[in-house]
């Protein structure tokens, strides 16, 4: 890059001077002396960046070529949004979702970026599964039911994920969930304005649409399903029941009725048994939950008048009247939210950090508590802070910095954890999780599996990724074929076999007997190596050369100031159109997989590569090479901007 205009104008060089991977005054004679070359050109498939870091495992650079245009859709009539939306969902059934809330590592991990900027994978995520909820776009259909059946307990982003894919094994589901509606956290932990309810209910009712998945509301397992009543009657047991819990602040006086975790708030709100909040709040944590509930207390606000019938003063959660519109008059609430971390390294996503300030809360980082300050009446009246240095995870408190933050309520939002108590104790492995092993089997439980915020909790994705993985896992435990082990990177990868007989291309049969000569057989993939389930691209394995500056299409974003904020509760976010989505597919490199732009094929000198018949192309089968002329030159693998040409057969 060139460091006086960073990001505007590519200077990508692959061999600097002085600097190269052969001597430049001998190169002629490289090419030329045919005779004693030994390596030759492969082409070589590796998983991209953006889908090694994507928790659920999405095959992003998948749908990202469809949104090019470059991956036409095999059916006559399909749209490209259908068929990207089909490509999202065998990893991801909630891609409208979580084009919302993912904070998107996949996009932090882009090659893009060492060209100008990030793809907005989000963006195009959203767009697709918006579409597919407006145009009433139906889950693939699943094979006939098999006649085993598996129970999963939770419908939250885990459970409703390992039900999807299990079904779509052949498996018949039934999910429990103690709530009355489906969703976990999605529903009772991020508010509506962040993943509406329309959208979330589309996406769910997808799932519940399919024949032989069966969800039990309001029904709580260990209470009124015993788990030896589960043994009996399923073959397997998914456990998803989430992390329900939130961890209290470790400090004294943390005990007080005023002092609640923002686990609990965000479930009354959700569950709308929250119309107001205290007047003077804090909130301590520093990653997304927190600004959540920041977020929604400030668009709630403090009620200052209320009738005789409303819930009491001393109301942990706030008033609760029948008739609220009438009966309240509210005023912004006071918001103060501490972050161990200084505020550039706070774990919330800075777009969210962003928001939460110009909606009025005001944010303290690198301080930490020392003491929930009581009342005579034994309620919180202040949170003792004082200045603080991270070693690690570890806080360091800083002398004489200490003072107290007046409050009226406190909100800890510094983590979670699971409720296996009232029948649940045999699953507690330890920190109040459920341990499993490397198959996601619980451990010394005979055909338990567990995933999502029960084993560790994380991110709505890697819950959705925990119950596609667990699903695999299962469906070789019914089958009676039991995994110790899986992928290196494990993510839903791109399959040529696959891709071929979407296209009717599948190779010929092979009658098994020894022959010579096979080159030109039909009945095996030929020059061709997939590594994707060991090894993702980096950046320098591609010709960043090839591509230029272009600026990402970036969603606009309904900003709200903190004097508009009180009752605001629509969405913010702005999706991207069709155009924009298609511009964002089209900045997408292609790490690791042919995006068919001919390079190899005109800076050939020996015009050894050419383009296969028009009739028998595919993604990943766009070129070939006559090894006949080929005298592995290099230069094919030079010019390939996205690393998939590797020079290594003869080697």
């Amino acid at each position: 890059m060139n460091d006086a205009s960073p990001n505007t104008k590519p200077t990508f060089r692959r061999y600097q001077n002085g600097d190269t991977m052969w001597n430049w005054t001998d190169l002629t004679g490289k090419i030329f002396q045919a005779d004693k070359t030994y390596k030759c050109p492969t082409y070589v498939h590796r998983a991209p960046p953006c889908q090694g870091g994507c928790p659920s495992g999405h095959d992003i650079r998948g749908w990202l070529s469809i949104a090019r245009g470059m991956d036409k859709p095999p059916a006559p009539g399909m749209t490209w949004q259908e068929y990207a939306f089909q490509r999202m969902v065998a990893a991801n059934p909630f891609p409208a979702t979580m084009g919302r809330v993912c904070p998107a590592p996949c996009e932090d991990g882009c090659n893009r970026n060492e060209v100008d900027d990030f793809v907005g994978i989000n963006a195009v995520e959203q767009y697709v599964g918006d579409w597919a909820i407006e145009n009433k776009t139906a889950l693939p259909a699943p094979p006939a039911l098999d006649g085993k059946r598996v129970a999963v307990i939770g419908g939250g982003p885990a459970g409703l994920s390992a039900a999807y894919f299990l079904r779509l094994k052949g498996h018949s589901v039934t999910i429990f969930e103690s709530h009355e509606k489906l969703g976990g956290m999605m529903r009772f932990g991020i508010p509506g304005y962040r993943t509406p309810r329309d959208m979330l209910d589309a996406e769910i009712g997808r799932i519940l649409a399919i024949e032989g998945i069966e969800a039990r509301t309001g029904v709580r397992v260990g209470k009124d399903v015993t788990i030896e009543q589960l043994d009996a009657e399923f073959a397997a047991i998914f456990w998803a029941i989430g992390a329900q819990k939130g961890r209290p602040l470790p400090v004294p006086g943390a005990d007080a009725e005023n002092c609640i975790t923002g686990v609990e708030f965000l479930d009354a709100f959700n569950r709308g048994w929250v119309f107001s909040t205290a007047k003077k709040i804090v909130v301590v944590g520093g990653g997304d939950t927190s600004i959540d509930v920041a977020s929604v207390a400030r668009r709630l606000g403090h009620i200052t008048s209320a009738h005789a019938h409303d819930a009491p003063a001393a109301s942990t959660h706030g008033y609760t009247a029948h008739d609220v519109t009438d009966a309240l008059r509210k005023e912004g609430a006071e918001l103060v939210l501490t972050s161990l971390f200084p505020i550039e390294k706070m774990t919330a996503a800075e777009h969210e950090r962003e928001d939460a300030k110009r909606e009025g809360v005001d944010i303290q980082g690198g301080v930490m508590p020392l003491e929930v300050v009581k009342d005579e009446n034994g309620r919180a009246r202040a949170l003792r802070m004082c200045q603080c240095t991270m070693k690690g995870m570890v806080p360091t408190p800083i002398d004489g910095t200490e003072y107290e933050i007046e409050c009226d309520m406190v909100i800890s939002a510094i983590g979670q954890m699971a409720d296996l108590a009232d029948g649940l104790e045999a699953l507690d492995g330890g920190r109040s999780a459920i341990a499993i092993d490397a198959v996601y089997k619980v451990r010394k439980m005979d055909k338990h599996f567990a995933g999502g915020d029960v084993v560790r909790p994380h991110l709505l994705t890697t819950a959705i990724g925990h119950g596609r993985i667990a699903a695999e896992t299962m469906d070789h435990f019914l089958a009676g074929t039991p995994e110790d082990k899986r992928p290196k990177i494990d993510v839903h990868q791109f399959n040529l076999l696959e891709e071929l007989h979407a296209r009717h291309l599948d190779p010929s049969p092979y009658d098994h007997t020894q022959t010579r000569g096979t080159s030109a057989g039909k009945f095996a993939i030929h020059n061709y190596e997939d590594r994707g389930a060991t090894q993702i691209i980096p950046h320098r394995d591609l010709f960043k050369g090839h591509f230029n500056f272009v600026e990402r299409s970036k969603r606009d974003a309904r900003l709200v100031e903190a004097d508009k904020v009180l009752g605001d509760f629509g969405e913010r976010i702005i999706p991207l159109t069709e155009a924009q989505a298609k511009k964002e597919g089209e900045r997408c490199m292609s790490c690791g997989m042919c995006f068919e732009c001919d390079n190899c094929v005109i800076y050939c000198p020996q015009t050894a590569v050419s383009r296969v018949p028009k009739k028998e192309r595919a993604v990943g089968r766009y070129v070939q090479t006559d090894y006949s002329k080929c005298i592995g030159c290099h230069i094919c693998m030079d010019v390939c901007p996205t690393g998939y040409i590797q020079m290594g057969l003869g080697e």
